[in-house]
C-alpha cells in the first residue's frame, strides 16, 4: 500500500511537469516515471527487507502519565512515575518530555499505569505497575526500565486496561494477563496471571480493545464479545 501510494504520487507530479504538454516531452515524463517509480519501490522493498519500517508519530495517555512515539521509533514520556510507567530507569516526575531508553518501536500502548511497547522486530516490550502481573513478565514487581513479555509472539495488535493486557495474534486468538478480579481475563478464574494466557473459545477475532476492568472483542463476522 505504501509503495503504490508513492508511485501513484510520483505519477501525478510528472504529468504536471513542463515538459508533459508535448508528445516528446509526454514520452519522456513516461520513461522518467517508469524508472523513478521501480526505484522507488526498489528501495522500499530492500527497506523492508532490512527491517527499517515506517512508525506513525503517536501519542498515549494513562492514568498519570503520557507516552510520545516519533517518527524515528523513540519514545518521549513525562508525567508521573511512582511505579516505573515513564520507563527512565528512576520513579520520578517529568512536568517536560524525557527520552525512554527504548529505540526501534512501531507502537506504543497504555494501560493506567503500565506502557507497552511493539520493536520493529515484533516482539513486545512492557514497563511500570505490575502488582497484578499485567507486565507479562512473570513477576509481581514493578518494572522502571523495559522487559519483554514473556512467551508471546504472531501478535498482530495490543491493548491495554486498568491492570490488565490483551493481545491479538494473526491467528484470530486473544490472549490476556494481569488483574482477572472481574473476570477480564476470561479464562474461566477470577485469578490473575503473570504471562499470557488464552481466552476461552474465542476465535476469528479481528480487533481487541480493554477497557478499566474489562475486554471487547470483534470478530470476523461481526459479532461483539465483551468480558462479564
Amino acid at each position: 500500500v505504501v509503495i503504490d501510494g508513492a508511485a501513484a504520487a510520483l505519477e501525478s507530479a510528472a504529468d504536471r511537469l513542463p515538459f508533459a504538454t508535448t508528445a516528446i516531452g509526454r514520452s519522456n515524463v513516461s520513461t522518467f516515471r517508469t524508472v523513478l517509480c521501480a526505484s522507488i519501490r526498489l528501495l522500499v522493498l530492500c527497506l523492508l527487507a532490512a527491517g527499517v519500517q515506517a512508525v506513525t508519530p503517536e501519542i498515549r495517555a494513562g492514568g498519570r502519565h503520557t507516552i510520545g512515539l516519533k517518527a524515528d521509533g523513540t519514545i518521549r514520556t513525562w508525567g508521573d512515575d511512582a511505579s516505573g510507567q515513564l520507563g527512565v530507569g528512576r520513579s520520578l516526575q517529568f512536568a517536560s518530555p524525557i527520552a525512554s531508553g527504548i529505540s526501534g518501536v512501531r507502537v506504543v500502548l497504555v494501560g493506567s499505569y503500565h506502557t507497552l511497547a511493539q520493536k520493529n522486530d515484533g516482539s513486545f516490550w512492557a514497563w511500570g505497575h505490575n502488582d497484578f502481573g499485567q507486565l507479562g513478565d512473570g513477576t509481581r514487581t514493578d518494572r522502571s526500565t523495559p522487559v519483554r513479555v514473556s512467551g508471546l509472539s504472531g501478535v498482530t495488535s495490543l491493548s491495554g486496561g486498568g491492570n490488565h493486557t490483551v493481545a491479538l495474534k494473526s491467528d484470530g486468538s486473544v490472549w490476556t494477563w494481569g488483574y482477572n478480579g472481574n473476570g477480564q481475563l476470561e479464562d474461566g478464574t477470577l485469578t490473575d496471571r503473570l504471562t499470557p494466557v488464552q481466552v476461552n473459545g474465542l476465535t476469528r477475532v479481528i480487533a481487541i480493545s480493554a477497557g478499566f476492568r474489562y475486554t471487547v472483542a470483534l470478530q470476523s463476522d461481526g459479532s461483539v464479545w465483551a468480558s462479564r
